[in-house]
C-alpha cells in the first residue's frame, strides 16, 4: 500500500504543470519631513534618487518578473513608476539681461518612470535594455558608502547592458579561476534637471549626454575559506553638446552629437582630437576584495576601491586615495547582527593640483609631464559624474544636486572620512540598522581650501513585518541628522507603509 501511494505521489509530481517565475508587486506610500533644504545625508544616499527633497508624499508602485536562472532560457521585466507632491529647493541663477543674480526653483516632476526594462538570459548571459536600478557588484550597499564607479544612489541611466549574470568557471582552470563582466551603453535623460540647477555664470552645462559602463572580474575559487577578486571597473561619458560660460557670459559651445564610432572609442579610450587628449570622460577603479569564510558560514571580507580619472590615477600615483573597508556577514537566520562594515574613504591626493601635458601644446619649451588634477568625477568638457544632480557614484561627496548655488560640479571632491553601519534583527518580524559617518573636506581637485569643512551624519532605520497580522503589508521607520559646516544642521524622518505580493503563472 505504501509503495502505491509513493508512485502516485511521484506521478503526480511528474504530471504537474510547472510554475512560471512569479510576478512580485508592490506598493508603497512613504512621508519625509527634514528641517533643512533636503533630506538628510543617509536619507537621500544609496535611494535610486527616490528621497532627496525636505519634502514628500509619494506612492511607488512596481512589478518585477525575475530572471529564472535554473533554466537554460529566461526572459525578465520590471517596471516602477513614482508619483507624489515634493518640495522645491531654489537655485541661484544670473540673469544676464538684467545683469543681477535670482534664482529658480526646482523640484522633481509629479510623475515620473523609476525603472522600465526587459532582459533575457541564456546559459550564464544577460541582455537588457531599458532603465533599471543599478547596485555594486562587489559591496553590500546595506553597510557601505557605496561603489566608487556605478552604486545604487543616483536613478538608472536608459540604455542596453550586456554581460554575465554571475561570475563563470574560465574554461581549462577547473573551477579554480572565474570572470564575471558587462559591457552598456546608455543616455542621459536629466537635461532640463541641468538647466534648471545651473547658475548661468561660470562652468559648464551639456545636453544630450551619452553613457557607457564597463567591468571585469577575476575570482577565485568560491568554494575555498579564502577567495580573492580583482578587477576594473571603467564608466565614461560621451557625445552630446557643451555650453562654457564665464562671469555670466556664453563664451564658447560645442556640438559633437553622436557618432557609431564614438561609441566604439569609449570600449577603449582613445587619443582624440583638439583640445581633448582622450575620447569622452572616462572614470573608474581598481577593486579587489578579500573573503575569507568563518566556522559556521559567516564572512569577513576586506576591500579596497581605487579612484581614477586618467593615466596617473589608474597606474596608482594618487597615494592612499580610495575605499578601504572590513566587512561581516552572518550565515545564521535573522540574527541580531546580520552585517556589519567599517570604511576609511581617502580623495585628497588626486596626483596633485598640476595637469601639464606637453603634446597639447605647440613646440613646447618644457617637454617633461605632470599628470594631475584629477578632479575627480568633474570634467571640464563633460561636466560632473551625476544623473538628476545625484552622484552615479559614491554619494560620501557631496554631489552638486546639494549645490544651492547652482554650481554643477563637485566641490568638495577634495576629502577624508570614516563610515560605520550594521544592520541585524530584533525579532523574527522586526529588522534594524545604524549607520554614521565623519567627513571633513577641503574644496576640489582643482583649487584646494586654505580651511576644512566637516560633518557628522547619522541615521537609526526599524522595519516591521506585519504579515502575520495582514499578509504583504510591510512598515518602515528611520530618522537621521547631518550636523557640521558640509551638509548644515539638519535632522529629519521618512515613514513608509508598503503591500507586496506574487502573482503565480502555470507553463502550459
Amino acid at each position: 500500500m505504501r509503495q502505491y501511494f509513493l508512485a502516485a505521489a511521484l506521478a503526480a509530481c511528474v504530471t504537474a504543470p510547472a510554475l512560471e517565475p512569479p510576478v512580485h508587486y508592490s506598493a508603497t506610500v512613504a512621508v519625509g519631513a527634514s528641517t533643512g533644504d533636503f533630506a538628510p545625508y543617509f536619507i537621500g544616499a544609496l535611494s535610486g534618487g527616490r528621497h532627496v527633497r525636505s519634502g514628500e508624499a509619494m506612492l511607488d508602485v512596481a512589478a518585477t518578473r525575475d530572471l529564472d536562472t535554473a533554466r537554460r532560457f529566461s526572459w525578465g521585466a520590471g517596471a516602477e513608476i513614482i508619483a507624489g507632491a515634493f518640495s522645491a529647493d531654489s537655485y541661484r541663477r544670473w540673469d544676464a539681461a538684467a545683469a543681477a543674480w535670482g534664482s529658480r526653483d526646482n523640484r522633481p516632476a509629479p510623475v515620473w518612470i523609476q525603472q522600465l526594462y526587459a532582459e533575457l538570459k541564456y546559459r550564464a548571459v544577460y541582455l537588457r535594455a531599458g532603465q533599471k536600478d543599478p547596485s555594486s557588484r562587489l559591496l553590500d550597499e546595506s553597510v557601505s558608502s557605496g561603489d566608487l564607479t556605478r552604486s545604487s544612489n543616483a536613478r538608472g541611466i536608459p540604455g542596453a547592458e550586456a554581460g554575465f549574470l554571475d561570475f563563470v568557471d574560465i574554461p581549462l582552470t577547473r573551477g579554480w579561476v572565474q570572470i564575471d563582466g558587462a559591457v552598456g551603453y546608455g543616455r542621459f535623460t536629466d537635461d532640463g534637471f541641468k538647466r534648471k540647477q545651473f547658475s548661468y555664470y561660470n562652468f559648464v552645462t551639456t545636453a544630450d549626454i551619452w553613457y557607457t559602463y564597463k567591468r571585469c572580474y577575476f575570482r577565485t575559487r568560491p568554494a575555498e575559506p579564502l577567495s580573492l577578486t580583482i578587477g576594473m571597473q571603467a564608466a565614461g561619458q560621451f557625445g552630446g553638446s557643451t555650453s562654457y560660460y564665464w562671469h555670466g557670459r556664453l563664451v564658447s559651445e560645442e556640438h559633437r552629437g553622436f557618432r557609431f564610432s564614438d561609441a566604439l572609442k569609449m570600449l577603449l579610450p582613445t587619443e582624440g582630437n583638439g583640445n581633448a587628449f582622450y575620447e569622452g570622460n572616462t572614470v573608474g577603479s581598481w577593486d579587489v576584495k578579500l573573503r575569507y569564510r568563518l566556522r559556521g558560514g559567516h564572512e569577513l571580507s576586506v576591500v579596497f576601491m581605487g579612484p581614477w580619472e586618467d593615466g596617473s590615477g589608474i597606474g596608482r600615483l594618487n597615494g592612499f586615495d580610495g575605499l578601504w573597508g572590513v566587512y561581516y556577514h552572518s550565515a545564521a537566520s535573522r540574527p541580531a547582527l546580520a552585517a556589519a562594515g567599517i570604511e576609511y574613504l581617502d580623495f585628497r591626493n588626486q596626483s596633485g593640483p598640476m595637469h601639464y601635458a606637453p603634446g597639447d601644446l605647440d613646440n613646447p619649451s618644457n617637454t617633461s609631464k605632470a599628470s594631475g588634477a584629477d578632479n575627480y568625477y568633474n570634467n571640464d568638457t563633460y561636466g560632473s559624474y551625476t544623473n538628476y544632480g545625484m552622484a552615479i557614484a559614491t554619494p560620501f561627496l557631496v554631489a552638486p544636486v546639494y549645490n544651492l548655488d547652482g554650481n554643477p560640479f563637485f566641490m568638495h571632491n577634495r576629502a577624508r572620512g570614516i563610515h560605520l553601519a550594521a544592520r541585524g534583527w530584533l525579532a523574527a518580524d522586526w529588522q534594524w540598522s545604524l549607520k554614521y559617518s565623519w567627513q571633513q573636506a577641503w574644496g576640489w581637485g582643482r583649487v584646494a581650501s586654505t580651511r576644512s569643512w566637516s560633518d557628522n551624519s547619522a541615521q537609526a532605520r526599524v522595519a516591521y513585518d506585519a504579515s502575520a497580522w495582514a499578509r504583504g503589508l510591510s512598515f518602515d521607520a528611520a530618522v537621521a541628522f547631518d550636523a557640521g559646516s558640509l551638509r548644515g544642521n539638519n535632522f529629519g524622518a521618512l515613514v513608509s507603509v508598503s503591500y507586496s505580493g506574487d502573482l503565480t503563472f502555470t507553463k502550459r
